[in-house]
């Protein structure tokens, strides 16, 4: 069933609202610059494309254009940081953070100044583009670098809430966002904040934290907890929704943050035993990645990873991708099982 503090919108199953995350990074941008002056926006020539076009058109002398010099951009955003702006810097993630990784590093995160840095067109989602435009390895890079939080919004509303949580955290900051149209998962009264997860289903009847018995007696369940990022978390949901028609508990957690995990993450996987983990990016060095190193030192348990496993994207439509790649809910079905059916 649905956890009803995540307060999920009632359709999200039949005929969900559908917005690409960067709109929620365009909203969460001019609000933030309506609470904060010290807010700017800079863009590498794709204003539109990454919806800072919308921050431009309410502040533009706080909007620069830096054209195509993602390198530049990055260390000119540290050196507004030191002197006291907070910068968003936006292009699309295989040029920020894949062209100017050195720079980050070097200006921005080594000098722990507050840079969010948002890395658009995300994941093979991004479709006709090809390979050379599908970054798959973006949270993998940001995630190994220390002061640098990840943050990998689920919908389009939870990314405004993470653009606004963004600009008041004082640290550097890497965002990922995607151009497709998703499905909105959270409503404006979901909570949000920067290093938490939030359950967005749990068992039906019951919780984890009572013995593994049904509350129809003498009916015993098997247990899966399923932690999801970005928008494929909607495909875990919709995954979640059938392993319970065939008698599996199973919990779907929502990590928004990727860096600084949540470590109720811990003891939410101990309760299941089988842990799956969702994302649409290289299994190495991402969210199943970093749930597993948490894990082992914690919790070993059985860990099955839905992701791309070890591949460059190609050109495609979205959907089409996402099954060719091993993403849909048939493959997070069949990897819970397989979870499961791992338990000692």
């Amino acid at each position: 069933m649905l956890n009803p503090d995540a307060k999920l919108v009632a359709n999200i199953f039949e005929k969900p609202e559908m917005a690409p995350t960067r709109d929620g990074f365009g909203k969460g941008s001019v609000e933030a610059g309506k609470a904060d002056l010290r807010v700017v926006v800079l863009s590498a020539d794709l204003e539109e494309s990454t919806r800072a076009e919308w921050f431009h058109k309410e502040f533009p002398d706080r909007y620069i254009e830096m054209g195509v010099a993602e390198q530049n951009m990055a260390t000119v955003a540290a050196g507004m940081a030191n002197y006291g702006k907070i910068p968003f810097i936006t292009s699309y993630a295989a040029f920020s953070p894949g062209r100017n990784w050195e720079q980050i590093r070097t200006t921005i995160a080594l000098n722990n100044v507050p840079v969010i840095i948002c890395g658009m067109h995300a994941g093979v989602s991004v479709g006709p583009d090809g390979a050379t435009h599908q970054m798959l390895e973006d949270m993998a890079l940001m995630r190994s670098m220390p002061n640098m939080i990840v943050i990998s919004p689920c919908d389009a509303e939870e990314a405004r809430k993470a653009t606004i949580a963004a600009a008041k955290v004082g640290k550097p900051v890497y965002m990922r966002f995607g151009r497709e149209k998703t499905p909105v998962m959270t409503t404006a009264d979901t909570p949000f904040e920067i290093g938490k997860s939030q359950i967005f289903w749990q068992p039906k009847g019951l919780t984890f934290s009572e013995p593994q018995q049904s509350h129809e007696k003498g009916l015993t369940f098997s247990r899966v907890v399923i932690f999801g990022t970005g928008p494929l978390t909607h495909n875990a949901l919709l995954a979640a929704q059938q392993l319970e028609k065939e008698n599996i508990e199973v919990m779907v957690v929502n990590v928004a943050t990727i860096k600084p995990l949540d470590e109720k993450i811990i003891e939410i996987a101990k309760q299941a035993g089988a842990v799956v983990t969702v994302e649409e990016h290289q299994v190495n060095g991402g969210l199943g990645s970093a749930i597993a190193e948490l894990l082992s030192k914690n919790a070993p348990l059985p860990i099955e990873m839905i992701g791309v496993q070890n591949q460059f994207g190609q050109s495609g439509q979205p959907a089409e991708l996402i099954e060719h790649y091993g993403m849909g809910v048939s493959h997070i079905l069949a990897a819970a099982k397989k979870a499961i059916a791992r338990k000692s």
